[in-house]
């Protein structure tokens, strides 16, 4: 199993939104004692036992937009399934700030990261756990989407932090429950539906 998340190489973005994914791999691999200190594939990596499973863990050094050259190299280097063996965690700016929402397949939504796995794939059908990071208050989340570039790379404010510490033993809960129950369990334990609807609209 390749588990991976998505972010950019470098101290200067260790904290901003868009490493959501980085700072969720190193989570996981806290809470199983391994250090993601590995260089494979152009990307950090540890291996870990979750669920009786061998996880591969996983961040690409490829920067973002690249992260798709890094991910199918992994692919080939570990003979894994991309639509069975593959789950990859991101910053969502759709969610808010220490929401979660686990997908099997979709769009990019304009997600340079995402798209580069998919074009390298050449496939959306992958599972994908994607973290809020849009402030709570829809004025600001409407100037962040407005702003994105400038957004995600800018670090969280300090009381951002605590929410942003919840999403990230929430995503690694949710990888434990994809790995040992299945992707529908994990489904129905996080993608929380409000009258009905699921809040953030259709797969992006």
């Amino acid at each position: 199993m390749l588990v991976v998340g998505l972010g950019n190489p470098g101290i200067e973005y260790q904290f901003t939104p868009h490493n959501a994914g980085f700072l969720a791999i190193d989570r996981i691999a806290d809470n199983y004692g391994a250090a993601v200190a590995n260089r494979r594939c152009r990307a950090l990596t540890a291996t870990v036992r979750i669920a009786s499973r061998d996880v591969i863990l996983a961040k690409p050094e490829t920067f973002m937009n690249l992260s798709g050259v890094s991910v199918q190299a992994l692919v080939r280097e570990y003979e894994v399934d991309p639509q069975r063996d593959v789950i990859v965690l991101y910053d969502e700016i759709a969610l808010a700030l220490g929401t979660l929402r686990i997908r099997e397949r979709g769009s990019s939504g304009g997600h340079n990261g995402v798209k580069s796995i998919s074009g390298a794939l050449r496939s959306e059908d992958w599972i994908r756990v994607r973290i809020g990071i849009a402030p709570e208050l829809p004025a600001a989340a409407e100037s962040a989407r407005r702003q994105r570039k400038d957004y995600v790379l800018t670090p969280f404010r300090k009381n951002e932090l605590a929410l942003l510490d919840s999403a990230l033993d929430r995503a690694a809960k949710a990888v434990e429950i994809i790995l040992a129950q299945g992707v529908g369990a994990a489904m129905n334990e996080f993608n929380k539906r409000i009258d009905g609807r699921d809040p953030d609209g259709p797969a992006s």
